[in-house]
């Protein structure tokens, strides 16, 4: 407790020369039928306004672990477009980030017989970020800091996604603008935010008529401030029941220098019945916090509103 409020305290007092920005924690979230946390090409997809909580507790057991919540909300514009915004709150020790995002696609019809569709999308993020200065006076903290310490970014986002049949590909930027290092020290603080994203895979049936669909896909970042990059090998398995169904899967998430030694293993499940979804995961994180961790935690609960059909096979 005594480091982790010596830490805070130097972080207070160094804000005004160094700050950072946080993104919410993207964990297996996007696999609970819920992609448009990912990229704003997805805004619009559906016949419905879709509507994803999540609520994610990381490293349970652990004092003051990060906790986040979110809220994904999106719908069809016309018969081609579509728009959505995502809110989160995420709260890391005596550090708090709220953000939104607010997002627009647009569809087109490449081939309308086999179901081939090209889409654009575009966001705009408003992040802050701040130290909780109430949270530890109470322990004893300087009386001099009298007031939060905070940090607000603007930004943008832009991705392009290509379809057919059953396969898809999605290729995303985010946090395109560098950063205003004014205030700020340029030796420790990173002016370069953008991170990239590329998210692929189909979903196989034996035939048209199968109950069983296996759905394989990868995601691929990279973060352009440290050159890291990570992957998500990810494999799903629906069960369907006429317009309702039930799946289950796991995620593989590693770094790429480090194939072999997962940052953690994932298996989740889900459902949708009726206009109702619910999907539940646990990260096993394979490392030396085990010992003192019960792991990460990632419930999804959804609901699809105003059923309005589209002209417009780029939207289903």
């Amino acid at each position: 407790m005594r480091f982790r409020f010596l830490l805070v305290l130097l972080m207070a007092g160094a804000l005004s020369s160094s700050g950072q920005e946080l993104n919410s924690p993207q964990l297996s979230q996007y696999l609970a039928d819920n992609p448009f946390v990912l990229a704003p090409t997805y805004a619009g997809i559906g016949d419905h306004v879709k509507i994803r909580l999540n609520g994610l507790s990381q490293w349970v057991g652990i004092e003051d672990a990060p906790e986040t919540q979110s809220l994904a909300a999106d719908a069809r514009i016309g018969n081609r477009s579509g728009a959505g915004i995502f809110l989160y709150n995420d709260s890391n020790g005596f550090t708090r980030q709220q953000g939104a995002r607010l997002s627009f696609a647009h569809h087109l019809t490449l081939d309308k017989y086999e179901d081939e569709f090209l889409s654009f999308g575009i966001s705009y993020n408003f992040n802050q970020f701040r130290i909780d200065i109430e949270e530890f006076q109470n322990l004893g903290g300087d009386p001099s800091v009298t007031d939060d310490r905070s940090t607000s970014n603007h930004n943008f986002d832009v991705g392009v996604m290509y379809r057919i049949n059953k396969f898809y590909l999605s290729v995303n930027a985010s946090n395109l603008i560098d950063k205003d290092l004014t205030g700020f020290n340029p030796i420790f603080e990173p002016n370069q935010l953008r991170n990239y994203y590329v998210y692929t895979g189909f979903r196989y049936s034996k035939n048209k008529n199968s109950r069983l669909e296996l759905e394989p896909s990868v995601l691929y970042k990279i973060f352009e401030s440290d050159g890291r990059s990570e992957t998500d090998l990810n494999m799903k398995l629906r069960l369907y029941d006429f317009e309702d169904y039930y799946y289950t899967g796991v995620n593989y998430r590693f770094l790429n220098d480090q194939i072999g030694r997962p940052l953690y293993i994932a298996p989740f499940a889900g459902l949708k019945k009726g206009n109702f979804y619910f999907a539940y995961s646990v990260q096993i994180i394979l490392n030396d916090i085990l010992a003192f961790s019960y792991g990460t935690h990632v419930i999804t609960v959804g609901v699809d509103l105003f059923q309005g059909l589209s002209n417009c096979r780029c939207t289903y």
